[in-house]
């Protein structure tokens, strides 16, 4: 398995920030995605890694980071108990590890046991010391086979998956040699004597969100039982069955869901708390952008017992009955401070749309990897499903050759339960 001679080392920007009290002020969107990490893992063969060295990954980070900086930064709290990124240039953290498996013997194993993948990418959470924590941790993995694997670990507080993705994805062009580029964000330079940000004020409730007691420094979310990560791999050619079968034009996220959602109905023990699901879909192109947290939260409820629904009344729900609740997040004037935070990822039994995410955007020596996969730690009791693209066959730009990943993350139980029903 994974070597426990793990070495741990920094990257920072080639050149210092251009203003030394330059600060990324977090939206309430922001705040509330703050107990959550983002996970991304890219598997490469052995001919596209073969030469490399540490020195050749680290190199291209120089650069990277000057385009992403707010990914250099730490936490920081403003007077009135507000979080913010301090764009202080303190660095990524970069993790070497070593695996006396090969790499396709691993992922054989992965197939049957999800959390394996959880030796790859470094177990990260923010605090008890704010101020020293790393928002990003990148992950090598050397097999025996001379295969690598690269893990992502990313605070959901810097940026969403398709943020996370698209730092990665730029990571690759710039090793490939191609200049990466982000449009120039406006500073915020405190100005002395005046407040950095407005005091915090109660936040309205949102049925999209969960309060839960404050963790004060130490963002991890509170779990009630253990929760559990399965990736479900859909084949193109079971895909195409399930969409062949709808009278209307669904997509393959909503007919997985709908599918995930009614098993997961008859499995939980309280089937009345299935009836609204959280749906969270991306809103525009993320590739040249600042990270940011810019999902669409919306909720679907049915009036209907969900065990007993027919799977095309729940697709039509997903499609066309979506109550959009990032309006009210974003009117909440920010976290009480000390008094409480919030969960989104779990607060109901929440779907992410990943299928436009550009997982395969990474390529080393002009490869792509071949098994490349994202979920979520952090996650509520009730759970999240993640959808994202398959690996790529044939014609790249038809989806028809295309499968889908389904990752899940849910109590031990209902991970058991839900591989037996499906």
């Amino acid at each position: 398995m994974i070597s426990t001679g793990l070495r741990l080392s920094s990257v920072v920007p080639a050149t210092m920030t251009a203003e030394q009290n330059m600060v990324h002020e977090l939206t309430d969107m922001d705040l509330a995605m703050k107990l959550h990490y983002i996970k991304g893992l890219y598997f490469f063969k052995s001919d596209a890694v073969e030469g490399l060295t540490i020195y050749d990954l680290k190199k291209p980070m120089f650069h990277l980071l000057q385009l992403y900086f707010t990914a250099s930064g730490r936490i920081r709290q403003s007077e009135t108990g507000r979080p913010f990124i301090k764009c202080n240039d303190s660095g990524v953290r970069i993790v070497e590890a070593y695996s006396e498996e090969a790499m396709d013997q691993w992922l054989a194993m992965a197939m049957e046991d999800s959390s394996l993948f959880d030796g790859l990418t470094y177990n990260q959470a923010l605090g008890p010391d704010l101020g020293f924590s790393p928002l990003v941790f990148l992950q090598f993995t050397w097999f025996k086979c001379g295969g690598m694997s690269v893990g992502l670990s990313w605070a959901n507080v810097l940026g969403d998956a398709f943020s996370a993705s698209a730092f990665i994805n730029m990571w690759g062009k710039i090793m490939a040699g191609h200049p990466g580029h982000l449009p120039l964000k406006p500073l915020h330079v405190p100005v002395p004597g005046k407040p950095e940000f407005p005091a915090l004020s109660t936040p309205n409730t949102s049925s999209s969100l969960k309060r839960v007691d404050s963790v004060g420094d130490y963002w991890v979310t509170p779990n009630n039982c253990k929760m559990r990560k399965h990736t479900f791999h859909v084949s193109a050619k079971k895909l195409d069955h399930l969409l062949s079968k709808q009278s209307t034009k669904f997509s393959a996220f909503e007919v997985l869901s709908a599918i995930i959602w009614k098993s997961l109905s008859k499995i939980k023990e309280n089937s009345e708390q299935t009836r609204r699901v959280t749906i969270c879909t991306n809103s525009h192109e993320r590739e040249y952008e600042i990270p940011s947290n810019n999902m669409v939260l919306s909720t679907v409820e049915a009036d209907f017992l969900v065990t007993e629904a027919d799977v095309s009344e729940l697709m039509e729900l997903i499609l066309n009955r979506r109550a959009e609740k990032n309006g009210i997040v974003e009117e909440m004037k920010g976290l009480e401070s000390g008094s409480s935070d919030f969960i989104a990822y779990g607060a109901n039994l929440t779907f992410v749309n990943l299928e436009e995410a550009e997982i395969y955007g990474l390529e080393l020596k002009g490869q792509k990897a071949v098994y490349a996969n994202y979920s979520i730690d952090g996650v509520g009791d009730e759970g999240v499903v993640l959808v994202l693209p398959g690996p790529k066959y044939g014609n790249e730009e038809a989806n028809i050759h295309r499968g889908r990943l389904v990752t899940v993350v849910l109590s031990e139980n209902e991970v058991a339960q839900l591989k037996t029903e499906l």
